[in-house]
């Protein structure tokens, strides 16, 4: 009796073989789940807040001379974005957590012995967490729409999805939190550690702001700094009457464009020319 052993078969790495094994592992982690659901709680759970407070003062309070229209289209379809921001940051720790990730326990190795080209993993991770982002902040605020509607009706404030203002709310506030998603997977390619990526995260989008912000009462300058910021450029574009900016439409994309590609840039140079 003679044993037959199969020769065995050699697989070819694609790039969607890469991307499908990226999103399995990241979709398995608890980390992940939690975070999207603390995302879209924390977009809603805000707005409500914000469209019940602003109702309750505009239904009790008599106009006021140089005040805005706080029932107005524009002013509540703003007040649904009023959780952009965190959603800028949980969805940046993501990135940043997608890529450091491999580092922090020792699986880059195991990664890019699979797959020797490393770019087409940094590639299939920030497609990865493009989707994800943009999908999760685009479904937040239909959800937070959705549950915001009957509050604004019931104190007479305007809302109306497919008006402009709610449109820039909820399609450039999705490019905001792509931007910051990929800032963070930049991040944690360059730095190659989850603390030290998240931290950076943080101080770009929230202590930076608030150090320019107060260097503005000293130096008009600095203004026109601020407003090349990654936060003031995403904010600017989904918020537009709660962060004027003196920019044009083009002049804001290409400054996301930039602060999206640059990092990235130099993340896949570091990646492909160090160590593991």
């Amino acid at each position: 009796m003679s044993t037959h052993l199969a020769t065995p078969s050699t697989g070819k790495v694609t790039f969607g073989g890469v991307l499908r094994s990226e999103s399995i592992r990241f979709f398995s982690l608890n980390s992940t789940r939690v975070l999207i659901l603390v995302a879209v709680v924390l977009n809603m759970g805000i707005a409500v807040l914000g469209v019940w407070g602003v109702g309750s003062f505009a239904s009790e309070a008599p106009p006021m001379a140089g005040v805005p229209d706080m029932t107005s289209p524009e002013f509540t379809a703003e007040l649904l974005g009023s959780g952009l921001a965190f959603s800028q940051l949980i969805l940046g720790v993501l990135g940043v957590l997608l890529m450091s990730g491999e580092f922090t326990t020792g699986s880059a190795v195991s990664t890019f012995l699979a797959s020797p080209q490393r770019l087409r993993v940094l590639g299939a991770k920030a497609l990865l967490i493009t989707i994800l982002s943009a999908l999760v902040q685009l479904i937040s605020s239909v959800l937070t729409y959705l549950v915001c509607l009957p509050l604004a009706k019931n104190y007479n404030m305007k809302l109306d999805f497919f008006a402009s203002h709610f449109q820039n709310v909820l399609w450039y506030g999705a490019l905001a939190v792509v931007m910051a998603a990929l800032i963070g997977l930049a991040l944690g390619a360059i730095l190659r550690n989850s603390a030290g990526g998240i931290t950076s995260l943080v101080a770009l989008f929230f202590v930076l702001p608030i150090v320019t912000g107060l260097l503005t009462m000293l130096a008009d300058w600095v203004q026109n700094v601020v407003q090349f910021l990654p936060d003031q450029l995403g904010m600017s574009l989904a918020l537009p009457q709660s962060y004027p900016s003196d920019l044009e439409l083009w002049q804001q994309l290409v400054g996301v464009a930039g602060w999206t590609l640059i990092p990235l840039i130099l993340g896949a140079w570091l990646l492909k020319a160090r160590d593991i």
